[in-house]
């Protein structure tokens, strides 16, 4: 029963750790909860019962603390591209002929750290990191702060933002256990570096334990815990339900007819969305696909603008823009600043339940959908030389691989595809059934009730 305090880093750990019931057990878990947080501390408001917020200030990185990183992670890429294509993709991403010094710098990072990016060069890019860290005048303030609080353990809710990683060397001058949440799916298998070295790791899934003891050698077995996630267990709490009849009314849809659902993601890695929605709308108009309502959810991590034109185009579209609010403008990622609300939950959860069939490009909006047994169609329609965003290429990500592996879902690379897949689901919503719960098996290896619980427990206990 000690002193726990819980890093918040953007909008989805919000979602996650603060609408979720995590927060709430862990103020049972320990004699005081501090919510360290890198949003504006006004967001918390009546959602925190025992537990205090301390307003982080932004951490802005310098040029030697950003070289550093960049070799650590570039390294970390060079190590497991063979056989990666995720890695190798994420890795041809930081090339650069920018005529700037961190571009400059980038390009010698690239050739030194192919020479040089075994595990133990990581290790040294990261105390060198580190030591760029001991006079900047905000990591002096986060030495404050935990001389004045005295906690037990720092809990992550993420592992990969830069910004962090001050939070960890302070934590381990003053030595404070740290523990990690893995935030994704896909974070270890296609992306870059941790932030930092944390003492623990708690992660979704065995698979999910298995790449990061992969990924990362030095880490022990014995300091990785299988939680699940947070991320969907507002899906088994009463208080996010509503009915069928609640979800036609908010949505505007025809109670007579099933539901089409497309999820958006965001610009960066789906920029063929808006041909995705013109070909199902299209197919609707034409009655290809018949008698059908049709919903569009966009991304929380942006602003919908770019659909504006579809609103006027497309009438019988309803449209499910995320009751997310931007709590700080100006930010250096001002996407981390968006702030889900209890309301949004409710809607989102309505529409994974009631919708008949989900259609998205590759998002982990599959796994939410698929909680709820629905049918899941991904559309990859680009490739390296039909002129579309070549979004065919994300085929090859480890983690997708074994969604096309468990055949759980439909992949589609066309227009013809893709509607008869629709018309097919819509038709036989049962098929697949079987693949859909063993891939949530797989990715999410603990039950959804109790899940806040299980992780403000083990944290408890390791504390």
């Amino acid at each position: 029963m000690g002193k726990l305090g819980i890093v918040i880093t953007d909008g989805v750990g919000f979602r996650n750790f603060i609408l979720s019931d995590f927060l709430s057990e862990a103020e049972q878990q320990f004699n005081e909860v501090v919510v360290l947080s890198c949003l504006p501390a006004f967001v918390y408001e009546g959602y925190l019962q025992k537990a205090k917020v301390i307003e982080l200030a932004v951490f802005q990185e310098k040029f030697p603390t950003w070289f550093f990183r960049k070799a650590k992670e570039l390294a970390h890429l060079q190590l497991h591209k063979k056989n990666n294509f995720g890695i190798t993709d994420n890795l041809d991403t930081n090339k650069t002929n920018s005529k700037t010094p961190r571009g400059y710098a980038t390009q010698f990072l690239f050739k030194w750290t192919a020479l040089f990016h075994s595990e133990n060069s990581i290790q040294r890019y990261n105390s060198l990191q580190q030591w760029t860290f001991q006079n900047h005048p905000i990591v002096k303030q986060y030495a404050t702060i935990f001389e004045k609080e005295k906690l037990d353990v720092l809990f992550f809710t993420h592992q990969r933002p830069p910004f962090i990683a001050p939070l960890v060397y302070q934590a381990q001058q003053f030595k404070i256990k740290t523990i990690s949440f893995i935030f994704s799916w896909d974070n270890l298998a296609s992306k870059g570096r941790m932030a930092a070295n944390f003492d623990a790791y708690l992660v979704w899934s065995d698979l999910m334990k298995k790449e990061l003891l992969h990924f990362y050698k030095k880490v022990l077995p014995e300091n990785v815990m299988v939680v699940g996630t947070p991320q969907f267990e507002p899906y088994v709490l009463e208080r996010y339900s509503s009915s069928k009849k609640d979800f036609h009314i908010q949505f505007n849809l025809d109670a007579t007819k099933k539901t089409i659902c497309f999820s958006c993601g965001d610009i960066a890695t789906s920029r063929n969305d808006e041909l995705y929605i013109t070909t199902i709308a299209e197919s609707i108009q034409e009655n290809k696909i018949k008698n059908v309502n049709f919903i569009v959810r966009t991304s929380p991590a942006e602003d919908p603008i770019r659909f504006e034109s579809f609103v006027a185009k497309y009438p019988f579209i309803k449209w499910n823009y995320p009751k997310w609010h931007l709590a700080r403008k100006g930010h250096q990622e001002e996407w981390s600043q968006r702030i889900p609300s209890r309301e949004d939950i409710k809607d989102l959860r309505s529409i994974l339940e009631y919708s008949d069939v989900n259609v998205n490009m590759l998002s982990t909006m599959s796994l939410d959908f698929m909680q709820f047994d629905k049918p899941v169609i991904n559309t990859v329609f680009g490739n390296s030389q039909n002129g579309l965003y070549d979004d065919q290429r994300f085929l090859e990500y480890p983690h997708i691989k074994k969604v096309i592996e468990s055949e759980a879902t439909k992949i589609v690379k066309n227009e013809p595809e893709l509607i008869e897949a629709i018309n097919h689901y819509l038709d036989f919503p049962d098929e697949d059934s079987q693949k859909r719960q063993s891939l949530v098996a797989m990715q999410v290896s603990k039950p959804l009730k109790n899940t806040g619980k299980r992780i403000a427990q083990i944290v408890s206990k390791w504390s």
